[in-house]
């Protein structure tokens, strides 16, 4: 654990030098915030104008900046001395991070005499202990304050740190490779689809490509049949009222589709559930037609910041196998058995044989009676 978090404090330190480095060269630029991500750190930047080829020269002034043996050190500064502070310096998004605290103090991160940033840590104690030849920076980005397309777009500055040399040529060297193997690049090669700007986040699916989707939905679809499954399809478009009695709006309408017919209001589905909720309640059901197993690989729309999207990994269309069983109680245990050997089978099929699983648990929102989710929970962990 020590390890990880000295890293982390690494990076963390080296994501503070990126903002020095870059207010010495464009003073005007408004610093956003500059986290630990894996395997290194990004910072956001507002009113700044640079591209990949300048990073040679911040990187430089970073090292420059650390060859000074600068002490970190935190202090606790009154709210109001850092909101002055920080209102003299012309940064908003900082007055907007201290006004969201809503604390009485706020801790702010001294490198030396060169920089001063808000901050919660952690940090190294001094820049002599930061592996200089063990970071580097790696590109610009844009990416939006806080993370909603709302909000201004800001410059984002990645940058990549390890402990020595030897680790970080290995990250370089295994993005090169991965690189050559991309699959968009590769996709696109071997003619099975394409992206285009005239539909952003859509996958335009070749003729090669839809044999081989055709081929995956072929197995899918008898493996399904096999295990006692029934298909069904509901349509893409299903009214405003619907999504808000499923709960759906509440919690995911920043991500949904809207269009109006009539007058009245629709959403293009981003999950196919209310659709089979209401195939089941046509008509009075029996407890003896249990487990019921409806299947849909249903199309779906989601609606994924631009600085998200990536091939086929994250697009906003896209084929979901959204089940639905139908259960007693004294059910549910077997047809999570099922659904699991279903699932594995499946991934051995397409060459996926050692697979990684994760227990979900119940979130802080959630809908639904406490008791239903405490018996599911103890289902999925036995």
């Amino acid at each position: 654990m020590k390890k990880v978090e000295e890293i982390e404090n690494v990076r963390h330190s080296f994501a503070h030098l990126l903002a020095a480095a870059v207010k010495k060269f464009y003073p005007k630029a408004q610093l956003g915030i500059g986290p630990v991500i894996e395997n290194g750190f990004y910072y956001d930047f507002g009113n700044l104008q640079i591209t990949d080829a300048d990073l040679p020269r911040v990187e430089k002034e970073m090292r420059a900046i650390a060859s000074q043996n600068l002490s970190f050190k935190k202090e606790l500064w009154p709210s109001s001395k850092a909101t002055t502070h920080f209102k003299k310096e012309k940064q908003p998004y900082k007055l907007e991070l201290i006004k969201d605290l809503k604390a009485q103090k706020v801790g702010m991160v001294y490198t030396g005499d060169v920089f001063l940033d808000l901050c919660r840590g952690g940090h190294v104690k001094n820049t002599k202990e930061l592996p200089l030849e063990g970071f580097a920076l790696t590109k610009v980005a844009g990416a939006y304050w806080r993370g909603s397309e709302k909000n201004p777009m800001l410059t984002r500055i990645y940058g990549v740190a390890f402990a020595s040399k030897k680790e970080l040529d290995q990250y370089i060297w295994q993005q090169a490779e991965a690189k050559k193997r991309d699959h968009k690049k590769l996709g696109q090669e071997l003619d099975l689809f394409s992206f285009h700007e005239e539909g952003p986040g859509f996958v335009f699916w070749h003729p090669k490509g839809m044999l081989l989707r055709q081929a995956l939905m072929s197995v899918h679809q008898e493996l399904h049949k096999k295990a006692g499954y029934q298909e069904v399809s509901t349509p893409m478009l299903l009214s405003e009222d619907l999504w808000k009695r499923s709960g759906h709006w509440d919690h995911y309408k920043d991500n949904m589709y809207f269009t109006k017919i009539d007058d009245r209001v629709f959403a293009i589905k981003p999950m196919n559930c209310p659709g089979a909720i209401l195939i089941y309640k046509v008509r009075p059901r029996s407890y003896r037609e249990l487990p019921l197993k409806f299947a849909e690989a249903g199309e779906v729309h989601r609606h994924e910041p631009s600085g998200t999207l990536n091939g086929l990994l994250r697009v906003r269309a896209f084929r979901q196998d959204d089940t639905h069983i139908f259960v007693r109680p004294d059910q549910v245990e077997q047809e999570v058995s099922g659904v699991i050997r279903l699932i594995l089978e499946f991934y051995q099929i397409i060459g996926f044989k050692d697979v990684h699983v994760e227990l979900s648990t119940r979130p802080q929102k959630y809908m639904g009676s406490l008791a239903v989710w405490r018996k599911a929970e103890n289902t999925l962990k036995k």
